[in-house]
């Protein structure tokens, strides 16, 4: 039986490489770096965290995203068995220490016998002779590779913008200012109520800091890069500000839910920060994703109260992310229609989010090892986070205006009886966890 080739390390790839592996397959697993370095990773390590440590609402019961964790988990997934390995305290959100993350799900590579991990640039398409072979090179794919299956398509490429939120000491923060809250006290997977450090502003402070804001000096564009659109989810703080000055107060700086000590109101305005790391001496500012110059950052955010002294172990970056035309250029399976041997995922299919990019991986995975095998493996029923997820960017999209998604209810079947509010929110994710098990039956355990 010749191996599946997976490209790429990243979430995608190594999940989609542990679930081929986990079905008694043989997979060689392919990952640039440090051959060959990207702008944005820090390490070689697989599975490494460039953007936030956050794989945001854990809540299975009434979240879209924490109902993709629930069904990954129960699909042995490896990456997020290393996430609640390594969690972090993040009020209801699933947060990850980034270094022990990465590190967990390396040895669960790295021992793994049916896995081998083969350092080096795959420029170009693979070899005809790889016969099974899955795409997962991510936002940043290598520029050969990219040219190559653009080449292939006749599509031109997809592109947008993603942001880095800074990351800063705790040691560096003040307390006489700051203080520890979850919003309305909400504790989560490893936290109190207490998780998230705030630093709260008047309605002076905020309108100065909206001044200051954008007023700063911002990473220019090169030329090719000019048209490219944000992701919607994930615009710089600074182009956020730019469409009216109240709508980082209702975005991710809106006060509700927190009661400053200080005073026992609720601010005007509050930053918040989120930890970082297991030790808890890093805390990246939550939403705060921007493209300001380096010298530009420092001085704007140590205008926000408690950060006046702030130092800052990362300040926040851009890169850009690329992504096909899924929708028209997939078939359900992932596989590429012009060439079939060649399936694709993660985040160069137009999913956006840690967890989405795995989820997608982790179906590449199990729907090569069937391949593999010689065993008929069916996708995940519409009704689960998984299956509405792979519908949409595989038909379900309309491949004209087609954009990166995060899960959401939206993606998923309506109900058979009208409901509202959290009812309506618990029953989608009760009728997935159903779906699931009844699909978790002998088609489906090909893959496993």
């Amino acid at each position: 039986m010749t191996p599946v080739h997976v490209i790429g390390g990243g979430l995608a790839g190594s999940e989609a490489a542990w679930q081929v592996a986990r079905a008694g397959v043989s997979v060689v697993l392919h990952e640039m770096r440090p051959e060959r370095p990207t702008e944005v990773h820090r390490t070689d390590g697989l599975a490494e965290l460039v953007c936030s440590n956050s794989f945001r609402s854990d809540d299975a019961e009434s979240s879209a995203i924490g109902l993709l964790h629930e069904e990954m988990r129960r699909l042995s997934s490896v990456i997020l068995a290393a996430a609640d390995a390594n969690k972090v305290p993040a009020g209801g959100a699933l947060a990850v220490d980034r270094d022990g993350f990465s590190e967990a799900v390396g040895a669960a590579i790295r021992t793994e016998p049916l896995i081998e991990i083969e350092r080096r640039e795959i420029a170009g398409l693979p070899p005809e002779d790889w016969t099974n072979a899955i795409v997962a090179t991510g936002p940043l794919t290598s520029p050969p590779l990219a040219e190559a299956i653009r080449t292939l398509t006749g599509q031109d490429s997809l592109a947008f913008f993603d942001a880095i939120a800074p990351i800063v000491y705790r040691e560096s923060i003040d307390f006489d200012v700051a203080w520890f809250q979850s919003r309305y006290d909400k504790a989560g997977p490893a936290g109190t109520g207490s998780d998230y450090i705030n630093c709260p502003m008047t309605e002076a402070q905020y309108e100065t800091f909206i001044d200051s804001l954008l007023s700063a000096e911002k990473t220019e564009f090169k030329d090719w890069e000019r048209d490219t659109p944000y992701f919607e989810g994930c615009l710089p703080i600074e182009v956020m500000a730019e469409r009216g000055r109240n709508t980082l107060r209702f975005g991710p700086m809106k006060p509700v839910g927190l009661t400053d000590p200080n005073t026992g109101k609720r601010a005007h305005a509050v930053v918040q920060l989120r930890q970082d790391n297991a030790l808890g001496t890093l805390y990246n500012l939550v939403g705060f994703q921007t493209k300001l110059r380096h010298g530009e950052q420092r001085r704007v955010f140590r205008a926000i109260p408690g950060l006046e002294n702030a130092e800052f172990a990362r300040l926040g970056g851009l890169h850009r992310n690329t992504f096909i035309n899924s929708p028209r250029l997939l078939d359900d399976t992932l596989r590429l229609r012009a060439a079939p041997r060649l399936r694709f995922a993660g985040q160069i299919t137009g999913v956006e989010g840690y967890v989405e990019s795995a989820a997608i991986g982790l179906l590449a995975g199990r729907f090569a090892a069937a391949d593999s095998l010689g065993r008929p493996f069916a996708s995940p029923p519409p009704t689960t986070a998984l299956g509405a997820l792979l519908g949409h960017i595989t038909g379900g999209a309309e491949a004209d205006v087609f954009q990166p998604m995060n899960v959401n209810f939206g993606l998923l079947p309506p109900l058979a009886e009208r409901k509202r509010g959290r009812d309506r929110k618990r029953a989608y994710c009760k009728r997935a966890l159903i779906d699931l098990e009844r699909w978790r039956g002998p088609i489906s355990d090909a893959a496993e």
